[in-house]
């Protein structure tokens, strides 16, 4: 993913800032602790589609 559409790029809950994962397959949100899915190298931002980060990705820096 394009490091400029990341950095502009906010949660559609909290309007926080994401990180990618390491795989880069997902956006994470720490401070909702959500992940949204990156499919074909578009994020979708949907609530609906996001799954939540378990207490060991919610502390991987």
């Amino acid at each position: 993913m394009d490091p400029k559409l990341l950095d502009i790029l906010a949660c559609p809950i909290c309007k926080g800032p994401l990180a990618q994962n390491s795989d880069k397959t997902e956006l994470w949100c720490r401070a909702d602790g959500l992940a949204f899915p990156v499919r074909d190298g578009i994020p979708v931002m949907l609530e609906s589609e996001a799954r939540p980060l378990d207490a060991d990705e919610k502390l991987d820096r």
